[in-house]
């Protein structure tokens, strides 16, 4: 990396915590995970001449290995960044929140699976373990952020804080993110949301980190190779009860082994054959079903969302706003109707495989970039032809 763009980049993280307070005598927890990402933060933070403490969070016992990828928060993990902690010479901390994740994320987790929805725990991890519990720790110990690795972009203005999609929009969190509370946006910190993945990289080669060549993270950390039916076959094992496969118009077309299995959009693996490619549409889980049909079906005009957090003010919604449904989507077009907690989305762009469980994330776009304004949980979907 050339000299003047690490200096652009030291520049860009100093202006970025918004603190009116003098470098050294600003304390800052930053949550490491052990990835590279993490630890180019508290690199900078150090670099900065901030007081730095890293914090790494122990989530479940058992070291989970793939071939295809690496799960975060792995003892590998927790050993990469104390490793990283004494190489900043920072001090490191570890906090054991076994019980607290096996409550929380995955016990949610199997839950959802169980009521035929497909669920996402690094929103959950995100809303409870690490924001919510790590962040009062770090009030705890006085610090005045908590710093995290998150891409994604927080913009602040006569002290309140807002939260956009980052720069490179490949690596965008936000997604994740949505349930955020104005109180943690306030306090929290993300550098990196304004550069690149690359860019992180050639920070943490130029910084001689141990992770600078380190894999990301890829599967679910107690998912191991992505195989989800594993970890409900070993916390509960009842979930996998044979039940009947109807088409859209009520007749039986055969037998599934458990709804787990299943998936909203699915096609592989239903086992029945058919002329036209069959999907699965609906997975009822008052009697054990599943409903296929074909890709027309899928297609969702209209959503409800449970469990709202609103980030913007009410007025961000008399513009035009957009939604995001899965991390990996395009932003769609939707009218909004706010109902308290809960919220009713009108669809204005065609999307297919919606599925309850998942996250609606809003959107609104000003000179700044793409703003969040927070979202639900969807907790049902309506297509011309059926609803779940």
């Amino acid at each position: 990396m050339e000299k003047n763009l690490y200096l652009y980049y030291i520049l860009l993280i100093m202006n970025s915590l918004g603190i009116n307070k003098s470098k050294k005598d600003t304390k800052v927890v930053v949550a490491m995970s052990g990835g590279v990402d993490s630890s180019v933060v508290a690199a900078l933070m150090k670099e900065n001449g901030y007081d730095v403490t890293g914090i790494t969070l122990k989530l479940y016992d058992d070291a989970k290995k793939s071939n295809e990828g690496r799960q975060c928060c792995a003892g590998q993990d927790i050993l990469d960044a104390k490793r990283v902690s004494e190489k900043l010479n920072i001090n490191h901390q570890i906090l054991f929140y076994q019980k607290k994740f096996k409550k929380e994320v995955i016990d949610s987790f199997i839950d959802s699976y169980n009521a035929g929805e497909t669920p996402i725990p690094c929103v959950q991890c995100n809303q409870t373990v690490k924001f919510r519990d790590l962040f009062k720790y770090a009030k705890d110990l006085k610090a005045d952020a908590l710093v995290t690795g998150h891409y994604v972009s927080r913009l602040q203005h006569n002290g309140h804080a807002n939260m956009y999609r980052a720069r490179d929009q490949n690596r965008d969190q936000s997604y994740f993110l949505f349930n955020t509370t104005q109180e943690q946006l306030d306090y929290l910190r993300f550098p990196l949301g304004e550069i690149n993945k690359s860019e992180t990289r050639s920070i943490a080669l130029k910084l001689k980190l141990n992770v600078a060549d380190k894999p990301d993270s890829q599967d679910i950390c107690f998912v191991p190779n992505g195989d989800y039916s594993s970890v409900i076959q070993k916390f509960k094992p009842e979930s996998f009860k044979s039940g009947k496969i109807f088409d859209i118009a009520g007749k039986q077309l055969g037998i599934h082994e458990g709804i787990i299995n299943y998936t909203i959009g699915q096609r592989k693996g239903i086992k029945i054959s058919s002329d036209k490619p069959l999907y699965v549409i609906k997975i009822n889980s008052k009697d054990n079903s599943i409903v296929v049909g074909e890709k027309e079906a899928l297609i969702i005009q209209k959503i409800i969302l449970r469990e709202l957090n609103v980030l913007g003010q009410k007025k961000d919604f008399d513009n035009s706003i957009f939604i995001k449904v899965r991390s990996t989507g395009k932003l769609l077009k939707a009218n909004v109707k706010i109902l308290n907690k809960t919220a009713e989305v009108e669809i204005l762009d065609k999307e297919t495989g919606i599925s309850p469980g998942q996250a609606c994330v809003f959107y609104s776009k000003d000179n700044f970039g793409d703003k969040v304004l927070g979202g639900g949980w969807i907790d049902k979907t309506f297509n011309k032809n059926l609803s779940t």
